[in-house]
């Protein structure tokens, strides 16, 4: 097993239209032991901005911390709100710092921009290498299956409703098809004037 897939979990990041979301699985576990069932992955950065961590569980909290560090000393000196775009930078420039004995996580930034409220969305690997998408992100052990289901699932411009749908049924398939993710889920679906946040009933067992 790759030390990527020894926690499990599966997440999503997709875009609509004014608005972005993004969904994870609440399991934690140790290759095939469940060992919790409400595991936090995701993460709010900003107002508008969340950050998802597939990957080894240390790592999530290790890379989250450091990160929340530079972006404070950041907003510090530049006295303004991280945009989506520095803050992959940033993101990017952590974990190629560390390429020679990598964190393993592949972070995913999904987010409104703070000053022209744009969607903004991109995921990395292991050493930061950026990967900005107009559509979706995939992330966790069940990435293959979730690339299936959000290709054939996802269309532009969605209302937030049907954003939460397709998102919400690619997220509970996918898990279906994995034993090492699922066991409840979460969506948060970002807009300009709120935060929505679901939980969903997944399979649990």
């Amino acid at each position: 097993m790759s030390i990527m897939d020894y926690n499990g979990g599966a997440l999503i990041g997709m875009k609509g239209k004014d608005c972005v979301a993004i969904a994870t699985d609440k399991r934690f576990g140790i290759q095939a032991q469940t060992v919790s069932l409400d595991f936090t992955k995701v993460f709010q950065i900003n107002p508008h901005t969340y950050m998802g961590f597939p990957g080894l569980a240390t790592d999530i909290f290790t890379v989250y911390e450091k990160i929340m560090f530079r972006k404070r000393l950041y907003e510090l000196k530049e006295n303004r709100k991280i945009s989506p775009k520095a803050l992959a930078s940033l993101v990017s420039n952590l974990l190629y710092e560390n390429r020679f004995s990598p964190f393993f996580v592949e972070p995913m930034i999904v987010a409104l921009d703070e000053v022209t409220l744009e969607p903004y969305m991109c995921d990395m690997d292991l050493i930061g290498c950026v990967n900005k998408s107009d559509n979706f992100v995939v992330g966790g052990t069940s990435s293959s299956q979730l690339y299936g289901l959000c290709e054939a699932l996802w269309e532009p411009d969605m209302e937030e409703d049907q954003l939460f749908e397709t998102i919400s049924q690619a997220l509970v398939s996918a898990c279906n098809r994995d034993a090492i993710s699922g066991w409840g889920a979460k969506v948060y679906i970002i807009k300009k004037d709120k935060i929505i946040v679901r939980d969903i009933k997944t399979r649990m067992g």
